[in-house]
């Protein structure tokens, strides 16, 4: 049975007691309790977005400002204005926009958090993963997986710029953040063009004189718009999609059929003409790229207006739908969440809104 505490247990003589447990660095639970294990999560972060009209100017301006060689990366970090400690986007994610100018590099280097980075404006830009130089054209996702080399470049006459993602957060939380800067400024190209690709860009057939990768993230390192787009395209007028997400689907690992990486997994979805969804929350925090079309989003009762570039996050458990604007022509969003996380800790949870809307 519950015991009651002691009638000597007065005021005084628990402050007494509080205070001595303060020498030896030790804390009572029963005083906290309540703050430890809340009936459902909270969250700092706030639902917040960033518009492309603003994003661009400034990006170009810290381009014409900031020499690569004096920025390990110059990237614009989407920092979220409830979370006043961290650099954190959601509360384990982070994302950036990152700006190369003409006939600029970006040096070579690596680090533990795995980043993603989802084209916006290039035409002659490339990444160069663990050898292997990547071409990058809007609305492609290049991955630099953890620990993977990787340097950026232009070849153009444009700046171009992409939205970076990355679990920064996350793997400071785990004390688990190392980097290494490579020899040089750049790495040495040693595969042929776009090698991951041409090895494992059709997800149903993979080269067999090569071992499955004992790496957790995807050996596929561009996953091309035009794909995206033409699976879109197909699945569109035959399915009914998701109620909460319209027709949304997954960039996959095409060794596992799981997320592209361990931490984050990205997601592509169309709103058709006129599609509005349902409510619903979830645990894990998203972070959206308005790829294509206008509507808005209702996130925890307040509507955000959006349109093409912009990016706006959801943090967790927090109610959200999404409308598309219009009657003729589909909108698209692209977005990456720390579901991997939280499905291999058993934490993924999801509930839809009782009235189906805010």
């Amino acid at each position: 049975m519950l015991s009651k505490s002691s009638a000597a247990a007065t005021p005084e003589v628990l402050d007494e007691f509080y205070r001595e447990l303060e020498d030896f660095s030790l804390a009572p639970l029963w005083q906290v309790q309540e703050t430890a294990l809340i009936s459902e999560p909270t969250s700092k972060a706030v639902p917040y977005i960033w518009r492309w009209k603003d994003l661009e100017p400034k990006a170009l301006r810290a381009g014409e400002l900031i020499g690569t060689a004096d920025a390990e990366r110059r990237v614009l970090m989407l920092l979220n204005p409830g979370i006043k400690d961290r650099i954190a986007t959601t509360n384990s994610l982070f994302s950036g926009l990152q700006i190369v100018m003409p006939g600029e590099a970006a040096r070579a280097h690596r680090h533990t958090p795995s980043a993603l980075r989802f084209i916006i404006n290039s035409d002659g830009g490339y990444t160069t993963v663990n050898g292997d130089r990547i071409p990058m054209s809007p609305g492609d996702l290049i991955l630099t997986p953890n620990w993977t080399w990787h340097d950026h470049g232009n070849d153009s006459g444009k700046p171009i710029i992409w939205l970076d993602g990355l679990d920064i957060p996350l793997v400071h939380l785990l004390e688990a953040v190392f980097f290494e800067p490579y020899p040089e400024d750049v790495q040495p190209v040693t595969e042929p063009i776009d090698s991951s690709t041409a090895k494992y860009g059709v997800g149903t057939l993979r080269p067999t004189w090569e071992d499955r990768p004992s790496e957790s993230y995807s050996p596929l390192m561009r996953y091309p718009w035009d794909q995206t787009w033409a699976a879109l395209q197909r699945l569109a007028p035959n399915v009914d999609g998701s109620p909460f997400d319209g027709v949304i689907m997954e960039y996959t690992n095409p060794n596992t059929g799981g997320p592209v990486m361990p931490t984050i997994a990205c997601h592509v979805q169309m709103l058709r003409p006129g599609e509005s969804t349902k409510a619903h929350r979830h645990t894990n925090g998203t972070i959206y790229h308005v790829v294509r079309g206008q509507g808005h989003s209702v996130v925890h009762g307040k509507k955000m207006d959006w349109e093409p570039k912009d990016v706006f996050c959801v943090p967790g458990w927090t109610y959200h739908e999404h409308v598309n604007a219009s009657s003729t022509e589909p909108a698209v969003l692209f977005s990456f969440t720390d579901t991997p996380v939280l499905k291999s800790l058993s934490l993924l949870r999801e509930q839809a809104h009782p009235q189906d809307h805010q």
